[in-house]
């Protein structure tokens, strides 16, 4: 799977909109939140590595504490069917079992890891891996799952697992339909990245259907196309979601019509959050943030932050917030560039951070002003609605 560039990570310290999650990707704290001890939650394939054989080990584990919840899942598969596995009887390691020892080639996994340090306290880590991809194959990897039901700002993307020389001819072989009808248009970012979406935001209800016809399709020279995969995904009810960092509001929309506005607090001053359109792509019940792994020092290390929703893949989140006063929210924006939410510790489904995130789709609309930072970039997480269909239209290399 495709990482944030080395580029696209510089930009997004300089405007410290940043929250890397687990070991590679993290989170925006509140200045003078409290710090919390490390907690090595250790997973082999290692985070971000590609070219896993299919006896390569699996294996999760913990030093201290106990495992609490761990889930190994195929993206792309049957609505990501975890793997079966098993927690050794001291709660110290996880390893999958029976046919699930051997891995699927030409496949990307993801690792979400709960665990309770030995004082009782929740923490999390999500990882990445992907498997062997045959010498002179490409596949891609796509999102969202099969089956799954999105919200109305869905972009799809596809992102493989070489560099496509004859973009031209890769494009030809993969065909994105709607019923009820719309009008889809693909946009290349680069060579290893194909995303689609249509002129404006999809209506509730619409079946979605991608085909990829990539086999034997020729990708550059001698690498060639080896799946033949056909897959929907449906279109839920209408929400958006406005963030305005001046008012330190969020007023949530569902079908047009205002169903709340939640107090929050959006990045400071010196750390201010992106403006623009961004979709919820990824979520978490809880997940760690750590501010030393984006360059902001040891100012903290928040290992249970609650209910959080990725909007960027540089790093922006949606989340609940334990450690602000009562008071901050709806009054100052002091985050490192996420926005947060009211919350208790260990999360509360009934805060404003809880009902936001059990009422919230991936492929939903958030979208931040008045915070006085740039535009989101088009190829930084779902950041596709920032373009005019005119210059999305032109990403295609048919035009």
């Amino acid at each position: 799977m495709e990482r944030a560039g080395r580029a696209g990570r510089t930009a997004a310290l300089r405007a410290g909109a940043l929250c890397l999650l687990g070991a590679l990707l993290t989170g925006c704290g509140v200045v003078g939140a409290a710090k919390a001890p490390a907690q090595a939650i250790e997973v082999t394939p290692r985070d971000g590595v590609s070219g896993v054989g299919a006896h390569d080990r699996l294996r999760v584990s913990v030093p201290e504490g106990r495992l609490e919840r761990v889930r190994v899942a195929r993206t792309g598969g049957a609505a990501g069917r975890p793997l079966p596995g098993r927690v050794s009887s001291d709660g110290h390691t996880w390893e999958p079992t029976g046919t699930s020892r051997k891995l699927k080639l030409s496949s990307e996994y993801t690792v979400h890891v709960v665990a309770r340090d030995r004082r009782g306290r929740r923490v999390a880590r999500h990882t990445t891996f992907a498997t062997k991809v045959p010498d002179r194959h490409f596949i891609g990897f796509f999102t969202p799952e099969h089956r799954q039901t999105v919200g109305t700002a869905m972009i799809l993307s596809i992102k493989f697992s070489r560099p496509i020389a004859r973009r031209a001819a890769v494009e030809r072989a993969i065909r994105v339909t709607a019923d009820p009808e719309a009008r889809v248009a693909p946009h290349w970012f680069g060579r290893s990245r194909l995303d689609f979406r249509p002129r404006t935001y999809w209506k509730p209800g619409t079946r979605v259907t991608l085909d990829l016809r990539l086999r034997h399709v020729r990708a550059a020279r001698g690498v060639y196309g080896v799946q033949r995969k056909r897959v929907h995904f449906t279109v839920g009810r209408d929400q958006r979601s406005v963030v305005d960092a001046r008012t330190h509001t969020m007023t949530v929309r569902r079908g047009g019509v205002v169903v709340n506005t939640v107090p929050v607090t959006a990045g400071s001053a010196e750390n201010p959050t992106y403006t623009g359109r961004m979709v919820i792509s990824q979520k978490f019940r809880v997940t760690r943030m750590n501010a030393s792994t984006v360059g902001f020092g040891g100012e903290y290390d928040i290992e249970d932050v609650p209910h959080a929703m990725r909007l960027t893949d540089s790093g922006t989140f949606l989340h609940g917030n334990y450690w602000a006063s009562r008071s901050t929210f709806g009054t100052a924006n002091v985050s490192h560039g996420c926005v947060g939410l009211r919350d208790r510790k260990g999360g509360d489904d009934n805060s404003p951070a809880g009902s936001f995130y059990h009422r919230s789709l991936i492929g939903d609309l958030v979208k931040v002003k008045g915070s006085g930072e740039r535009t989101l970039g088009a190829d930084n997480g779902l950041g596709g609605w920032n373009m005019s269909w005119r210059a999305w239209r032109a990403g295609s290399a048919l035009n």
